[in-house]
């Protein structure tokens, strides 16, 4: 029997692609030269099945994307209470990028970028391979694929990146950070160069939808108490300072 999910997601796409409001990010200049006409759409059944439509193939940085995943990996590892000694939980109201601690000394939670630095700094590097290749093959896994760099997203975000390395230095100066805050920002910066199409995104959400488990494959990849520790935090806090609005609307 066919399935009405491709007609379904092509006429969302069709509703959204005349809706020409907002404008490129800037903030990283090599963003800018994006084509603001691509657009496209994903959705994963509970069996793993995928559906896409538009520019399905098209790779983008992954860049905020990859916190909860980054998240998972480091609570994975290290466990929740050994993360929660570096990281809160609860939701900032404040801007994503803020320069700012709880009144406790640690970043209110993983999603923004003080909390998200932080987690980065977790990662223990090991057979010497660098933190953000460590999450290439983490992600990788979690899509199914092998993912990889956006080289020039890279470097120009490192080359204009003086707020994240305000604030390592900040988290650096309270003992939140441990090594040098350079080399921690340059490996957060990377991880958020992750190449990844929207086929990858939902294939890699469907992972924390199933309790950890691929949906494609019936491998577990992460704890289940890890996967509710993560969709916890993404709810309450993963739309930054519109998190409540997006809980309530």
């Amino acid at each position: 029997m066919k399935t009405p999910l491709p007609d379904y997601l092509a006429n969302v796409i069709e509703a959204c692609d005349i809706d020409n409001s907002g404008h490129l990010a800037d903030y990283i200049p090599e963003l800018a030269n994006a084509n603001p006409n691509r657009l496209a759409l994903a959705m994963s059944t509970v069996d793993g099945e995928i559906y896409s439509v538009g520019d399905d193939d098209v790779e983008f940085t992954i860049q905020s994307i990859s916190k909860p995943f980054v998240y998972a990996y480091v609570l994975q590892q290290l466990g929740i209470d050994a993360v929660l000694a570096k990281v809160g939980v609860e939701p900032s109201g404040e801007a994503f990028n803020e320069i700012s601690l709880g009144k406790d000394g640690r970043p209110k939670n993983p999603m923004i970028n003080s909390g998200a630095i932080t987690v980065h700094s977790l990662i223990q590097v090991k057979h010497g391979l660098h933190s953000a290749e460590i999450l290439r093959r983490f992600m990788s896994e979690l899509a199914g694929r092998e993912l990889s760099f956006d080289e020039s997203v890279y470097d120009s975000e490192v080359k204009t990146a003086y707020r994240n390395l305000s604030i390592g230095y900040m988290l650096r100066t309270v003992g939140i950070l441990e090594t040098d805050p350079v080399d921690i920002v340059n490996g957060y910066i990377r991880q958020c160069a992750i190449m990844v199409t929207v086929k990858d995104l939902v294939r890699m959400g469907s992972v924390l939808a199933n309790g950890g488990v691929d949906p494609k494959t019936g491998k577990r990849l992460l704890n289940r108490s890890v996967v509710r520790q993560v969709l916890s935090v993404m709810m309450s806090c993963g739309m930054y300072d519109a998190a409540g609005d997006w809980l309530s609307t």
